[in-house]
């Protein structure tokens, strides 16, 4: 038993993957805010296909390798990380666990892992750069250009070394499956609110009427350089539903302002990957959203060959789907630098708090390391495509 496990306390001992703090949180959270963690948008291709998509590959491994000193260490912007996976962003993540963005980030922090926080968040980003000074900050274009330069100008004074700019949001989801659970932006007062939350008395006291208390009615506190709309505001809709004017334009006027790593999140079309080398980015991040936004939109692993012919200038990483370390090392064995996980993390937070999450880092810690040493590797840079053999898509 490593010093990580030793640790760990005896509420989650049972905890034995990520999918098992999915079904724990589906316990404790109301279903509102399970659904809209959990859901994704229309029929969910797009969210079973990022799964699947790991199945279409096996592994060839290689025997009697010396591994005792295998690494699991991947360098990003100059900074040495301790594992090739992070934490992705994911709105509202305190409405899940009390100061969820915080207890994510500071989590990534002691683990040396990336971790990137929501820009649809309800912590302030100044909070979290205080206490999780590595922490990137990914950032929603507001949809009023005059507004887009002072957010960039609060996040850089904020401390953030690096900022994500997601870019596959163009209109509103059909994020049916959040109607169907009684989610709603802003969140409305009704009596099947009020009895989700009456039902689930750990996340009523020690969630949402905690935060209450100590913090006041959560806003959105990052989508501008000033304060966003609270949570169950009427102008919530009004300030997330009008970016369908943006273009590569604003791009360039954002990577002149900013002075630090810039990456761009949402990229799945090759000639967007050889436009971000044009404009000047640092990095990508392939992504479909989580299945979240378009559906039937590819799963990342299946164009990250061609993102990677296009873009050479940094590191090209990848979220949306992967739940195991063997995912991560096919991922890294496609040519991706780093991956990303959401909702698990937020999973994690909601049952454990900090501990969760601590948890689940260890988690995937020990299976990249276990798989490892099962493939004959001793670092990241042994993974290549010649590990992995392209198999028929398993019914």
């Amino acid at each position: 038993m490593n010093k990580s496990q030793s640790k760990t306390p005896a509420s989650l001992s049972k905890i034995l993957s990520l999918a098992d703090f999915e079904v724990e949180a589906e316990k404790r959270l109301p279903r509102p805010i399970f659904g809209y963690v959990s859901g994704a948008c229309e029929d969910c291709h797009s969210l079973r296909g990022n799964r699947d998509v790991f199945s279409e590959y096996d592994f060839i491994p290689r025997v009697l390798i010396d591994i005792s000193k295998r690494t699991q260490n991947v360098t990003l912007f100059g900074h040495q990380y301790r594992m090739p996976f992070g934490a992705a962003p994911m709105g509202i993540t305190s409405m899940s666990a009390y100061r969820g963005d915080l207890v994510i980030a500071e989590a990534a922090q002691r683990a040396n892992i990336p971790a990137i926080m929501s820009g649809s968040s309800l912590i302030r980003m100044e909070e979290v750069a205080e206490a999780a000074p590595n922490t990137w900050f990914q950032a929603y274009l507001p949809g009023k250009v005059e507004q887009i330069a002072p957010l960039i100008d609060r996040v850089a004074a904020a401390g953030f070394k690096t900022l994500v700019v997601t870019v596959d949001t163009a209109a509103s989801a059909n994020r049916e499956n959040n109607v169907r659970t009684g989610f709603s932006t802003p969140l409305r007062p009704s009596l099947r609110l009020a009895w989700d939350g009456i039902s689930h008395p750990r996340w009523l006291f020690g969630t949402f009427l905690k935060t209450l208390m100590r913090h006041g009615m959560p806003h959105f506190e990052n989508s501008f350089a000033t304060r966003g709309a609270p949570i169950m505001s009427a102008n919530v809709m009004r300030d997330f539903s009008t970016r369908g004017h943006l273009t590569w334009q604003h791009v360039r006027e954002i990577r002149a302002r900013w002075k630090g790593p810039m990456v761009i999140k949402g990229i799945l079309h090759p000639g967007d990957a050889a436009l971000a080398r044009q404009y000047g980015m640092d990095g990508l991040i392939v992504s479909n959203h989580g299945g979240r936004q378009l559906d039937s939109a590819t799963a990342p692993l299946r164009v990250l060959p061609q993102i990677l012919e296009q873009f050479k200038d940094g590191p090209v990483m990848l979220d949306s789907g992967v739940r195991r370390g063997g995912d991560v090392l096919k991922a890294l064995a496609m040519g991706a630098q780093c991956v990303f996980l959401g909702r698990p993390f937020n999973y994690a937070a909601a049952v454990g708090g900090a501990a969760g999450v601590d948890h689940a880092i260890s988690l995937l810690e020990q299976e990249v390391s276990r798989n490892m040493a099962m493939m004959g590797v001793t670092s990241l840079e042994e993974l290549t495509p010649a590990c992995l053999l392209r198999v028929a898509k398993y019914s």
